[in-house]
């Protein structure tokens, strides 16, 4: 993400070792002292499946700090910008997500993200919330890298067919938001405060985990001979701690209208990375 706000102004890149979400009393000095216009809240506890182990972690990252994030910005007339989930929804939808429906989260991650979104339209001031699905990329702890290995560790792969979403690469997530900051020509707070709301930030397109480990699996496969056969089975076969939404894709028309973005189809995404 660094990189591709560089352009906007300056960027001040804080890490976990700096600024770390769990320790909530640590939040309001260090944001003071930098007093920023613009805040991009991009972490969170992602582990989904620890999640029910960790609620209490869990419901201190996703959920209580965003609300001091929100209170920071309020006080300072700042901008905030905050990622959620595919998953505060139950999955029973048969047709893409509108910001418009009712969450129902099924697991504690969804829970947890849920409550942030909660308390910062609760405090309200010039937010925008974000809310992308499967997401993906080359850093970090994700299905694309988790693949990747298990391609070359494994000849058979067993993946779930009855889930299904839209995976969308974190690099279009983040050159999105860049597209929506670069609008606001200096007035961010005042730009964002006019558009607040919730908005989903998703690629195109609706395929379940096996298809895209197929793809994935393909596509390495043009590359070299690690050909691994990626074997269909049911959620029900594949037991975890937390429950998955069965259907998670977002529709996107709301933020399209209001900022003219569009995402590509998840192939698209897939494609640029690996090549």
């Amino acid at each position: 993400m660094q990189r591709t706000f560089a352009s906007l102004g300056k960027i001040i890149p804080l890490g976990r070792s700096q600024l770390d979400l769990s320790k909530l009393e640590t939040i309001r000095s260090c944001l003071m002292a930098y007093r920023p216009n613009l805040i991009i809240n991009a972490a969170a506890y992602t582990q989904v499946d620890k999640a029910e182990e960790e609620q209490k972690l869990a419901m201190t990252v996703n959920g209580t700090a965003p609300g001091i994030l929100a209170e920071i910005a309020k006080e300072l007339d700042a901008a905030l910008i905050h990622y959620s989930t595919d998953y505060v929804f139950n999955g029973k939808n048969n047709t893409p997500y509108q910001e418009g429906d009712i969450p129902n989260p099924i697991n504690t991650y969804g829970k947890t993200k849920l409550a942030g979104e909660k308390a910062i339209t609760e405090i309200g001031g010039n937010y925008l919330i974000f809310r992308t699905c499967w997401v993906y990329g080359l850093r970090g702890h994700n299905f694309l890298l988790t693949m990747q290995r298990l391609i070359k560790e494994q000849k058979t792969i067993q993946v779930v067919n009855d889930q299904f979403g839209t995976p969308t690469w974190s690099r279009f997530i983040a050159e999105a938001t860049a597209q929506v900051i670069a609008q606001t020509r200096g007035g961010i707070a005042n730009y964002i405060n006019e558009y607040s709301g919730i908005y989903h930030l998703s690629c195109k397109g609706e395929i379940s985990w096996h298809e895209f480990a197929q793809a994935i699996n393909n596509r390495i496969n043009l590359q070299n001979s690690n050909q691994a056969q990626i074997i269909p089975i049911p959620t029900s076969d594949y037991p975890t701690l937390a429950k998955r939404p069965r259907f998670s894709c977002l529709d996107n028309t709301h933020i399209q209208n209001t900022f003219g973005i569009t995402l590509p189809d998840w192939n698209l995404g897939l494609d640029l990375l690996l090549s």
